[in-house]
């Protein structure tokens, strides 16, 4: 059958054409707009199921009896096929990486921009089609140029310049933040820019010495974060009571007022004090001369740990206190050593601390009597602890109960220093100059008083010549120490509390 005859009384023809009158077609035709239909009905489907897919151009009422439409509906279907084959092409190309690769410049149709979004149904909280935003001006002209003959502008331009400027300060910390800028249209030039981009990196590397300070060293009060958890450890061991403030502030440590605890073996005076060595590694820089050569510390010491030297200060004011005590010296007594924390018994009455002897008013007899004590403290000192102070003047000399205490003694060393006597007649030189400005008669030269101490009889005219004669002692002394190896002596022969280690 080559023909068939469909006749109906109103059918549509394959164009979408209404008619009533019988259309004669063939059985290709047909079978051709059941397959036209097939297929739309798949596209509807596909589009259902896949969430990526784009809507179908045609439907029921759309008009298609202009060819300039359907030309551009076709345009726009292929327009999204070609977008939805680049949306799988980058999700392939990306995969998993977390730097994404986008391929956005090279679709056919913009996401905002698709024909099928009405004006209705345009996001106004998109700033990209508010029609009443502000035109915001370009930082930097596309291509380093815009406009054309006479009206071209360079990168170069004053203009330009400013507002790039102005967008780069964007990028900038906090110290320097120039608010909406970019919004306000403000320009900055060359040379404030630049005074602002220095300002900005003088500021953050400030901060960051600010920071490592206060992290990794003490600070003005010599509390930084770890000591200050150290005397919490100590409070809450039940050492200490409490810590009631600041008595005083030194080159090398800072001294704090507490009240006594209990211990389990040694019972803790009413009144304490808590010696904080300062951790600042400065303040140590020309110190070692008094711990590097004393044959107690000489193989621990080491330049490159200077924290530990730190430690091993105190250590060494404790162990000398302790010789001290032991000879009947009036001294701090020691309570307990944590790293660089000393805790000492309280020189002083109801938190108000003995007075320096420089700073005490005496009479002629009190003074007098001042002087005779601190000589024979001396000769204690050298005799029977064999210590030299190193260090002794009326600041390091308290005033309590009508006698003379002595503090401050973690800079002492021992007599077989390779400047021990040299420290001596120092400390001596301190002595002789005080008194004898205090007013005391009969008070003794200074080459007296060492060889009063030291109970060496060196005659000289001058002090070049003392001083040269104590220099050979001094060599004489060591050449012997080191033909002998003297053996270094235990510190629990000083009669000091244990030290405790690092993990302690």
């Amino acid at each position: 059958m080559d023909q068939v005859q469909v006749v109906a009384k109103e059918i549509k023809s394959p164009w979408g054409v209404p008619s009533t009158t019988a259309c004669p077609c063939s059985l290709a035709e047909v079978m051709s707009e059941q397959l036209a239909k097939q297929l739309d009905e798949e596209e509807t489907h596909a589009f259902h199921s896949c969430p990526d897919a784009s809507p179908p151009l045609v439907t029921e009422d759309t008009d298609t009896s202009s060819d300039l439409m359907l030309a551009q509906m076709l345009q726009m279907e292929f327009d999204r096929e070609f977008d939805s084959q680049l949306r799988r092409e980058e999700k392939k190309f990306n995969g998993d990486s977390k730097v994404s690769i986008s391929f956005e410049n090279y679709r056919m149709v913009h996401p905002y921009d698709d024909s099928d979004t009405s004006e209705d149904e345009v996001d106004w909280q998109d700033t990209r089609h508010d029609p009443y935003g502000p035109d915001k001006p370009m930082t930097t002209p596309r291509k380093g140029f815009a406009g054309k003959g006479k009206n071209i502008t360079t990168k170069h331009d004053e203009d330009t310049c400013g507002r790039k400027n102005t967008a780069r300060m964007e990028n900038f910390a906090p110290e320097v933040h120039v608010g909406d800028g970019i919004g306000m249209d403000l320009k900055l030039s060359n040379h404030v820019y630049n005074a602002l981009k220095q300002h900005c990196y003088t500021e953050q590397r400030r901060s960051a010495k600010l920071h490592e300070k206060k992290e990794h060293s003490t600070a003005e009060q010599a509390v930084d974060p770890k000591t200050r958890l150290l005397m919490f450890k100590m409070v809450n061991a039940g050492i200490l009571e409490n810590i009631n403030g600041c008595i005083s502030t030194g080159k090398e440590s800072v001294v704090f007022h507490a009240d006594g605890g209990s211990l389990e073996d040694n019972a803790v005076p009413a009144e304490c004090v808590l010696k904080v060595f300062k951790t600042t590694l400065n303040e140590f820089k020309n110190r070692d001369k008094y711990i590097k050569d004393d044959y107690r510390f000489k193989d621990r010491f080491s330049k490159l740990n200077p924290r530990k030297i730190i430690r091993m200060w105190a250590e060494k004011e404790m162990h000398n206190l302790s010789r001290m005590k032991k000879a009947g010296i009036p001294c701090p007594e020691v309570v307990i050593l944590k790293k660089h924390i000393l805790v000492m018994s309280f020189i002083g009455r109801d938190h108000v601390p003995a007075p320096k002897l420089k700073e005490v008013t005496l009479g002629s007899e009190d003074m007098m009597a001042a002087y005779c004590q601190v000589l024979h403290l001396m000769q204690q000192l050298y005799q029977e602890c064999n210590l030299v102070h190193a260090d002794l003047s009326e600041y390091n000399m308290l005033w309590h109960d009508g006698k003379v205490w002595l503090i401050d003694v973690s800079q002492s060393v021992e007599p077989t220093h390779p400047h021990g006597l040299e420290f001596l007649f120092r400390d001596c030189r301190n002595v002789s100059t005080f008194f004898q400005k205090a007013g005391v008669a009969d008070v003794m030269n200074v080459y007296d008083l060492f060889n009063a101490v030291s109970g060496l009889q060196i005659k000289a005219n001058n002090e070049a010549d003392f001083l040269e004669q104590i220099e050979t002692l001094e060599k004489m002394n060591e050449d012997h120490v080191q033909k002998h190896k003297k053996k270094t002596l235990n510190f629990e022969d000083d009669g000091g509390p244990p030290v405790p280690s690092d993990d302690d």
